[in-house]
């Protein structure tokens, strides 16, 4: 296929769609369908407004621009590389973030709970001061936790150095420098002493069985970041185990763990998680009080 084959961007995304669907690549990194993964291709490699795709369908383009448009759509469809790799960039909500093969794409149940300040389970938003966020890779939670409770001093942490960098790019993006401090740390080990009104995380969960079948796509993800052990439970165990001296009294700790609730239930059965409502239904975040925790 070469560049004169195509006239206009709907040649181009016609093309595309087709390409996707032909190759059954997997759509889970932001995109649901290879029409929108196509359309967002294609605006962000002409440097065009993302959500303006019908004024520029019958655009003429230059050669060299079609040949570039073709070598995305090439990589995503040969390669399997999700679409935020190769445009560097993800969004949650209207939050942009910069992100590459350092990190996972941000995507998190998590982030639809954050601008409604975790209501009602946390009654007052401007009395909450200090937060923690673990498992931070791209940095996504920790900036827009800064933004949802505006009297918080923000620490958040990760085990890899190189998602810490990709973290603090996007903090200084946001000019949050001053809120949000970022810890090279596995869990609660290298974090200052002091107690959290909220913890945050959404860490590695997925067990080895969903492991062992992950499509292509999420191959190209550092597997440190979604490797969860047996039961995808491993790290959730040990944020729990912690949660209950680092929060203050009416602390609480708030854990995304996708697809395991079963297992969650399972490794937690004398606590009674109470599940948050995201749009993927009631079972993919939990919520624990400091009040339930210090029982244990």
């Amino acid at each position: 296929m070469t560049p004169n084959n195509f006239t206009t961007i709907r040649d181009l995304l016609r093309y595309a769609v087709t390409r996707f669907n032909t190759a059954n690549l997997f759509f889970g990194h932001g995109s649901s369908n290879a029409y929108d993964e196509a359309a967002y291709l294609i605006l962000h490699t002409l440097k065009l407004p993302l959500d303006k795709l019908e004024p520029f369908l019958d655009a003429h383009l230059l050669p060299n621009e079609t040949t570039t448009v073709l070598q995305v759509i090439e990589r995503r469809t040969t390669e399997r590389v999700p679409a935020a790799y190769l445009t560097n960039e993800a969004w949650l909500g209207h939050y942009r973030f910069y992100v590459d093969e350092r990190v996972i794409v941000p995507r998190s149940f998590i982030a639809e709970l954050i601008p409604e300040q975790f209501s009602p389970w946390v009654d007052d938003a401007e009395s909450i001061t200090e937060v923690l966020e673990l498992c931070t890779g791209s940095g996504c939670l920790p900036i827009m936790l800064a933004d949802a409770f505006p009297n918080a001093h923000v620490d958040t942490a990760d085990i890899s150095s190189d998602a810490l960098e990709v973290a603090r790019r996007n903090v200084s993006d946001y000019q949050l420098e001053d809120r949000i401090s970022l810890f090279e740390s596995d869990l609660y080990s290298n974090l200052p002493k002091k107690k959290y009104d909220l913890i945050v995380t959404n860490p590695p969960y997925v067990n080895a069985g969903s492991m062992d079948k992950l499509p292509k796509e999420y191959l190209h993800e550092p597997q440190i970041a979604l490797a969860g052990g047996t039961d995808g439970m491993d790290l959730v165990r040990k944020i729990v185990a912690g949660a209950a001296e680092r929060l203050t009294k009416k602390g609480v700790l708030i854990v995304e763990i996708g697809n395991e609730r079963a297992f969650a239930e399972a490794a937690f059965p004398d606590l009674e998680l109470t599940w948050l409502s995201t749009s993927a239904g009631d079972d993919m975040v939990f919520l624990l009080t400091a009040e339930q925790l210090k029982k244990q």
